[in-house]
């Protein structure tokens, strides 16, 4: 009877390095995941197909995170600079054929399958970057960090013609912390904010109207609480509502009685905040936080430049969704239309995001294949 219960541990160790699974990242995933649905079944107003459609959206991204964990990452830095190329051809062909909705042109529909192209430029942007650094000198020159800013700019560009102010920030997020972690010096960096805060107002008359009125009504709330304030004054009052404790699972007041718009979506956090309360948001922020420290400590131990850089930047690519997201509700930020990850409803980038992990689990195994 001993012996056989000594055994089970290495036949499950076995089996997770069989399939390169690495289990920590693997069970705070699907914990955040699990989650969700509870989350969603409460904010669609207890509706059983948006958490069915859920479901069957986390089983396919974790089915992309197993088959892109069992690659060798050395394959993805090959195939980064195609698959950026890809991305940037379909983000050109939704400009031009894809399906319009709400003003905006950001879904390619092939019949079967109805994508957003811009997901895929969030994930492949900092591996093209990550892929470029990896055969030169660091810190980068400064021809270098053009070519860089570049990558970035392109596929930016096209998702801002879309437009998707959201997306596009992920996307220079995600490029700059590659750009980051390969060494990008202070000097630089202050230099390119003073460049960026130089810019602003171009890029503050080049905003749609929608989006002016969402930095405004950023800076003053109160100034239309029935119209461009309206969204985040109710998300405010469902996260205050919740209290320490929350009003429990099913019982938020603002969700329920549609007093919150995109409840399931944009401002999911608010209901989670409203029915969980301050512990609950405390408990999503340490299984975030987890994930982040996990993806960095990957970061830490991975053998080249490009592995580093890929897991550096889409750990913390992660992060800036949930920052941004939790943020926006809150109140702190503006409304840029970026979800919950892994508890707001979607589909490609529920994909994409388990996808990104699927690579982190690579670059984690292969540390391990050989050192052993």
């Amino acid at each position: 009877m001993s012996t056989t219960a000594h055994e089970r541990p290495a036949t499950l160790s076995a089996w997770l390095a069989h399939w390169r699974i690495d289990v920590q990242l693997f069970a705070a995933l699907l914990c955040c995941a699990l989650l969700g649905l509870f989350v969603l079944y409460s904010a669609s107003g207890r509706s059983e197909d948006v958490v069915i459609d859920q479901a069957v959206r986390v089983g396919i991204g974790l089915f992309a995170m197993i088959a892109l964990a069992q690659v060798p990452p050395h394959w993805y830095r090959v195939a980064a600079p195609w698959v950026y190329i890809l991305g940037v051809i379909l983000l050109v062909a939704t400009l031009v054929l894809g399906d319009a909705a709400m003003g905006a042109k950001r879904w390619l529909d092939f019949g079967v399958v109805r994508f957003q192209p811009s997901e895929i430029s969030k994930l492949v942007v900092p591996l093209t970057i990550a892929a470029y650094f990896h055969h030169r000198s660091l810190p980068p020159k400064l021809t270098d960090i053009l070519v860089a800013g570049v990558i970035m700019a392109i596929p930016v560009a096209l998702v801002v013609r879309q437009p998707d102010l959201g997306t596009a920030l992920l996307i220079i997020a995600g490029g700059g912390f590659a750009l980051f972690f390969a060494g990008l010096r202070w000097r630089i960096i202050l230099l390119l904010l003073v460049l960026a805060a130089a810019a602003a107002p171009l890029v503050w008359f080049n905003l749609h109207d929608y989006q002016q009125q969402r930095v405004l009504t950023f800076l003053n709330p109160a100034r239309d609480p029935l119209g461009a304030g309206y969204h985040i004054t109710q998300s405010k009052i469902a996260i205050g509502s919740g209290g320490v404790f929350g009003k429990g699972w099913l019982n938020g007041s603002q969700a329920h009685l549609d007093f919150l718009p995109e409840s399931d979506t944009d401002f999911v956090f608010a209901v989670y905040a409203e029915e969980t309360g301050l512990f609950g948001v405390l408990g999503l922020m340490a299984i975030y936080g987890f994930i982040v420290a996990r993806g960095l400590f990957i970061a830490i131990k991975s053998q080249d430049t490009f592995q580093r850089l890929t897991a550096a930047s889409l750990s913390l690519t992660f992060f800036f969704y949930a920052f941004v997201n939790m943020g926006m509700v809150a109140g702190l930020l503006p409304v840029v239309g970026v979800p919950l990850p892994l508890i707001s409803f979607g589909g490609t980038s529920m994909v994409m995001l388990l996808a990104s992990f699927g690579i982190l689990m690579s670059i984690h195994t292969h540390r391990k294949l050989l050192a052993t």
